[in-house]
């Protein structure tokens, strides 16, 4: 914080330095972060006034800054204190993006060891659980250790973080062999690396697995980081990645109730061009009609992506045992698992959905309390 300056010329505050870069603060920018019992409710936090009745026109009377606290008088009357702290965390773009998530780290194969954490009960406001999310937001997933495998307790454990999102297929979903299901999920075939629900909107953002019973020899699963590869291909075959990242495809999905449909990119890139979901479901993907050239690209583009998606370079593949619960970025991660023999016993897991919004407040809620 050292060396940041203030002077205030034609109603802004410039000369503010962060990272070697200066910006000019708006003043009706800064008076909308005025601070104090007349302006926010010391309960809920919310504004007690309409920022737009602001005076556009507002003036800045005075500024200084001393140890690390600018002092600013405005010319409506309102004088105010802002920690800089603060300031520099609005104006640094990356910080105000990321919050407190930890930064991603992309993984393959050689990833040294799975990411895990034991089941304690009621661990909801507890170190365990920041403990649990903070690996689960670095590597994409975490594995839970012995939960206890009493039916629907996932819900009641996932309903700790957040509320479960419904779907058609229910608050939860057996994934286990069944007769003439309407997903192959539940046949014991084996299932490529994939994405789940890239038909919905929004795509479901976090999945739940929890084994209850696995007692064949088979069934491993497997997980692959969709940014990895990603990151991979935009360092390696660029006219692939800007095929991939710029061709919208339709996802479908058709049972005897319902037809839910929605488009996306395989890889799709956020204003910054910052990876920020992958889609991957052959099953349900429908290329859209398009000129031959833009066709051939793309075609040659989803098959490099679809051999780097099933490389053994790129996949984890362990099992899961009874009592784990599997959490996954669902935008980030593929899932998929070797087949399995029924005959030789049960492989009976549960499954639920979450949305980010639930894992991001309960994240920055324990940084809070676990400074």
């Amino acid at each position: 914080m050292l060396g940041m300056q203030i002077s205030v010329e034609d109603n802004y505050l410039i000369n503010v330095t962060h990272e070697d870069q200066q910006f000019k603060l708006h003043p009706v920018w800064l008076r909308e972060r005025v601070k104090g019992e007349q302006f926010v409710d010391n309960d809920s936090h919310q504004r007690l006034y309409e920022p737009s009745s602001i005076n556009i026109d507002l003036k800045i009377q005075s500024a200084k800054i001393e140890n690390d606290i600018l002092d600013v008088e405005f010319d409506d009357g309102v004088v105010t204190k802002y920690h800089v702290n603060d300031l520099y965390f609005e104006i640094d773009r990356a910080s105000l993006k990321k919050g407190p998530l930890p930064n991603k780290v992309l993984w393959d194969s050689k990833l040294n060891g799975i990411p895990k954490i034991n089941f304690e009960k009621n661990m909801s406001e507890k170190q365990s659980m920041l403990d649990l999310l903070n690996q689960f937001y670095t590597y994409g997933f975490v594995i839970i250790k012995n939960v206890p495998t009493t039916d629907q307790y996932l819900l009641e454990f996932v309903n700790s973080i957040g509320p479960v999102r419904s779907t058609n297929f229910g608050m939860y979903f057996d994934v286990m062999s069944k007769p003439n299901p309407n997903d192959l999920a539940y046949k014991p075939i084996a299932l490529p690396p994939h994405t789940d629900n890239p038909y919905r909107m929004p795509v479901p953002g976090i999945q739940f697995l929890h084994c209850l019973k696995n007692e064949v020899s088979g069934g491993f699963s497997t997980l692959v980081d969709g940014f990895s590869v990603a990151d991979y291909l935009r360092n390696h075959d660029l006219e692939a990645f800007n095929a991939l990242t710029t061709t919208k495809v339709r996802f479908e999905f058709k049972d005897s109730s319902i037809i839910l449909q929605n488009w996306g990119e395989l890889i799709e890139l956020d204003e910054d061009n910052d990876l920020k979901q992958v889609r991957y479901s052959t099953r349900v993907e429908y290329v859209p009609p398009m000129d031959q050239t833009r066709l051939d690209s793309f075609y040659r583009a989803r098959k490099i992506l679809s051999d780097l998606y099933t490389s053994s370079d790129f996949e984890l593949k362990f099992r899961l045992e009874q009592g784990d619960i599997m959490m996954f970025d669902n935008h980030r991660l593929l899932h998929g698992r070797t087949s399995y023999d029924s005959n030789e016993g049960l492989r009976h897991l549960q499954g639920c959905y979450l949305d980010f919004d639930s894992t991001d407040g309960k994240f920055r809620h324990l940084k809070r309390i676990f400074k």
